[in-house]
Parts: C-alpha cells; structure tokens; sequence
C-alpha cells in the first residue's frame, strides 16, 4: 500500500536536506516541499505562530518504520510533525512507480 507523510520543518535547507536524504535512501520515491505555510500551536505553555516547509513524502507501507527512523536522526525538531495517511486512491501507473521505486 502506497502512504503519503506530512512533515514540517524550520527552513528551506532542512526541508531539502530531509527530502534528498530519504529520497536517496530509496525509503521515498518523491518528496515535494511547499515552502512558506504558517503554523500555529501549542508548545511550552504558549501559542507559538511560525513559518515553516511542508514535505510531503511518498512511500509504501512496508517502508514506514525505516523512513521514522530516517526522519528522527535527521530532524532539526525535539518532537518533528510525522504523520501519515494510507493513499486508497489515484492512477494504478502513478501508485505502482511508487512501490517500484522504494526499496
């Protein structure tokens, strides 16, 4: 099963050093970085509002440990932002390049 993870950094370098890395590890067939999105939270008692990039990470199931690994060694973050959702849908050829390229 193909998954789509989000996660957020603090920079654009991070965000591509994170995005080469996994991609080059082959635990990620693509990355796309959207820079400049806003997020707002709650951490150490206050509201915190900060710019940050948003990775969108391309996977399969069976690589979902091995790229938390990868993700946690590597993140500038105490607690980085590393969710998932199962991708149920979308065109066979796309969903199969997917599992073709992760190993």
């Amino acid at each position: 099963m193909v998954k789509l993870f989000y996660c957020t950094t603090d920079s654009q370098s991070s965000a591509n050093e994170l995005a080469a890395s996994v991609v080059e590890q082959q635990l990620a067939a693509c990355v796309n970085i959207i820079p400049g999105i806003t997020s707002v939270y709650h951490w150490d008692n206050e509201i915190q509002h900060d710019q940050e990039w948003l990775l969108l990470i391309k996977t399969t199931d069976e690589m979902s440990e091995p790229l938390k690994d990868a993700i946690l060694k590597a993140h500038p973050y105490d607690s980085p932002e590393l969710i998932s959702v199962n991708v149920t849908d979308g065109l066979p050829d796309y969903l199969q390049w997917v599992q073709d390229t992760v190993k």
